[in-house]
């Protein structure tokens, strides 16, 4: 396992392990289903066991790593009822968010989103994370022209269910129609459009709904068992 990139010498060590850990499950580097090492987590970031065990123990409670008494700790595979919670409240929030940012369809903020939709459109076949990375700075920019800003801060722990289906499916499926998706929804807000900006952004977003059991069963191995 690689090291931390960065070490904060003023933010406590235990809060940067959990933090990338966490950012590793969501984003894929570590995969549904892999073993961690107390030990060689320790080694590659130069802590004690200590924390390493704390870290276990957050993450446990976030439901992406199971620890087995006497066998291990796993990182959880992707289970469809979280995916569909984490959806259902991103959507509620996203849809005020949207409503509220064609209610201001502030002319600055409008032209920013409509550059990110430039670099999105040339940088679709690059997939993967790089899309992922352009598609969340969209919606937190959404957020910042809604003056809603904190809101998105907020909402990022609950969704990151939602976001490790994101990372798979950017690696899996085509991603140009989301982009039209993000286009519909910049429309509607330059429009003044409240309706049409809420409509695009819950079509939008149900989109990784409807990918969810397609992806599920060309991956079963980073999913839990789908229900019959």
């Amino acid at each position: 396992m690689d090291k931390l990139a960065v070490i904060e010498a003023t933010a406590p060590i235990g809060a940067q392990l959990i933090a990338d850990l966490r950012l590793r499950i969501v984003t894929g580097a570590l995969p549904p289903g892999t073993r961690l090492s107390e030990k060689e987590i320790a080694t590659a970031y130069g802590m004690s066991r200590q924390p390493v065990r704390e870290a276990f123990i957050k993450l446990a409670a976030e439901r992406l790593v199971e620890i087995r008494p006497q066998r291990g700790t796993y990182v959880c595979k992707i289970n469809l009822h979280e995916v569909a919670q984490s959806q259902f409240v991103r959507e509620a929030v996203e849809a005020d968010i949207a409503r509220l940012a064609a209610r201001a369809a502030d002319p600055g903020w409008i032209e920013t989103l409509q550059a990110q939709l430039r670099t999105q459109s040339q940088r679709v076949t690059q997939g993967g994370a790089v899309f992922v990375e352009l598609d969340e700075l969209f919606h937190q920019t959404l957020a910042a022209a809604a003056d809603r800003s904190g809101v998105w801060a907020h909402i990022q722990p609950l969704k990151m269910h939602m976001d490790r289906v994101r990372y798979l499916t950017a690696e899996e499926f085509p991603l140009d129609h989301l982009v039209l998706q993000h286009q519909a929804i910049v429309d509607a807000v330059a429009a003044g459009d409240e309706d049409a900006a809420e409509a695009s952004v819950r079509v939008h977003l149900r989109g990784v709904l409807d990918d969810l059991r397609k992806v599920a069963e060309m991956l079963p191995h980073c999913f839990d068992p789908l229900p019959d």
